[in-house]
């Protein structure tokens, strides 16, 4: 079993046995998803198809293998925001839920305010968070499709990539939405099969994130 394997068995390990626990003994399970319109459940804009975003098939996911928790699955993303408006607004609007874990996805936008704003606006979440004794995934982002996949320069790769470092550095989850993507386009056809729009999944592509983030919750 590779160190990655292992780590997704044992980093919420409290968290899975909490929701293991039946009625007296458990409590409500409070996961927060913070970011921008992908989570927000924004397909072909201004269409938002909640119940087909990623949020929501997560919740149904843990519910079906956890089915005596009281799960909570918030969403506190916004459409066109980046992760320094989220650092921001992170204790008024994430911490004031009191999560037991925080999924953080910013970096299909934070192209718009660079690696280091972007590095700076995620270290500030993450240490906030790990302070407080909450959980944290990170995703990569999703595609999108003006992107080039096999070039590093390019700022979606650039992005991803910082996500995996800042995951590391800070030992916390993350979930690898863009290699879900173009391992899946390579298997079964192309990224736009993926897609609702240029930047935004369709429900295939949500399917992808939700299966990334449910292997964090083993049972």
């Amino acid at each position: 079993m590779g160190v990655g394997n292992r780590r997704q068995n044992t980093y919420l390990g409290e968290i899975v046995e909490l929701l293991e626990q039946k009625w007296p003994q458990n409590r409500t399970i409070n996961i927060v998803c913070h970011g921008h319109s992908v989570p927000a459940g924004y397909f072909k804009t201004p269409m938002v198809d909640t119940f087909n975003a990623y949020p929501h098939l997560l919740h149904r996911e843990l519910k079906q293998r956890f089915p005596h928790a009281v799960i909570n699955v918030i969403v506190t993303s916004i459409g066109g925001e980046s992760s320094d408006r989220g650092a921001a607004r992170f204790t008024r609007d994430v911490i004031t839920h009191r999560p037991d874990v925080v999924i953080i996805d910013y970096a299909l936008n934070d192209r718009r305010i660079g690696l280091d704003a972007a590095k700076a606006a995620h270290s500030s979440m993450i240490d906030d968070a790990k302070t407080k004794g909450i959980k944290i995934i990170l995703l990569t982002p999703t595609a999108d499709l003006t992107a080039e996949k096999g070039n590093p320069a390019d700022p979606l790769n650039q992005h991803a990539q910082q996500i995996r470092s800042l995951a590391q550095k800070h030992q916390v989850g993350l979930a690898d939405s863009l290699a879900a993507f173009y391992t899946a386009a390579e298997k079964n056809g192309n990224v736009a099969d993926l897609m609702s729009q240029r930047n935004h999944p369709n429900r295939r592509g949500h399917e992808l994130v939700a299966k990334e983030l449910i292997q964090w919750f083993p049972n």
